[in-house]
């Protein structure tokens, strides 16, 4: 069975090293386009590209998915089946073209969490258990037969950069084991339940936002949690705009503080929410570095903040 890959991130990788290891070494390698970066806006190839390079494995690069060029190079290659980790929404004229169709692997239990950040929201929304997916495409986004489905615990402790390592291993053998079952046609896709979905949207500006009037301190902790390290979830103090990393739920607070309070001692930082009080472990401030609390507030003055700014 030929496969051609296509991914982007450092995700994908374990994934393609499973794949190449026990025989299924792709004809042809789909990625985007080396993008320019730092200072000197350097062109730098994305970790997928650079394992393609490292085990010749042949690479198109398209800026268009539509572009009949590419296309014409996608068929050259003839797969048989078309494997996505981390990549961009294919057009049909893409996923449709291999003779056994496309799968793609997703990190979240299909149907729950269909959509662009389902790793984040699953924290966000205090979930105890997520999971990977691999699946059929077709025409809505996330939305085609299933074929196999494996449960990943979401850890106290567990932020979004965790779950993502952690899913991005397992993830790896979930594909191997489907792309094993498909060659051996010993797997039967079978259709999600639609009374089961929900859905994971873009991360946005807004929705990354800490509005301490609308949360309750867990969950302002979860969105701690499901943002970190990246985007990051966020506030304004002081015409400011700073980052969170890290954050518990405080205990013994007064809570009779309006929600955005903010109060310090020498090493502590809290915030009141709707309901109890966090406590801050890692901040960055606007222009400045991702600091542990201490060493933020040995270099920054704090009576400044006394209030989180709620408005737009």
């Amino acid at each position: 069975m030929k496969i051609a890959f296509m991914g982007t991130p450092a995700f994908a990788v374990p994934s393609l090293e499973l794949l190449c290891k026990n025989g299924f070494t792709p004809v042809v390698i789909v990625t985007t386009p080396d993008k320019p970066s730092g200072r000197g806006q350097k062109l730098n190839q994305c970790p997928v590209k650079e394992f393609a390079i490292a085990n010749n494995i042949p690479v198109l690069e398209p800026f268009r998915l539509k572009d009949p060029e590419f296309l014409l190079q996608l068929k050259f290659y003839q797969a048989d089946l078309f494997v996505i980790v981390a990549f961009r929404m294919l057009p049909e004229v893409v996923w449709n073209m291999p003779p056994l169709g496309s799968i793609n692997l997703h990190g979240s239990l299909l149907p729950a969490y269909r959509g662009a950040a389902p790793i984040n929201w699953a924290i966000i929304r205090g979930e105890r258990i997520t999971g990977i997916t691999t699946f059929f495409l077709q025409h809505e986004i996330d939305t085609g037969d299933l074929l196999l489905q494996e449960e990943i615990n979401i850890l106290p402790e567990d932020d979004a950069g965790a779950l993502h390592d952690k899913m991005s291993l397992q993830g790896a053998e979930l594909l191997l084991k489907t792309l094993q079952g498909l060659a051996s046609n010993n797997l039967q896709p079978f259709p999600q339940d639609e009374s089961k979905v929900s859905h994971a949207p873009k991360l946005t500006k807004l929705n990354t936002r800490i509005m301490p009037s609308n949360l309750t301190d867990e969950e302002a902790v979860n969105l701690v949690r499901g943002l970190s390290p990246y985007p990051s979830a966020w506030f304004k103090a002081n015409n400011l705009t700073f980052k969170l990393f890290k954050a518990r739920i405080a205990e013994n607070k007064n809570n009779h503080q309006p929600a955005g309070t903010i109060e310090s001692t020498k090493n502590q930082m809290f915030i009141k929410m709707k309901t109890g009080w966090i406590e801050v472990l890692e901040i960055q401030a606007e222009g400045k570095k991702r600091l542990p609390i201490d060493a933020f507030l040995r270099g920054f003055d704090v009576n400044k903040l006394t209030q989180i700014d709620e408005a737009p």
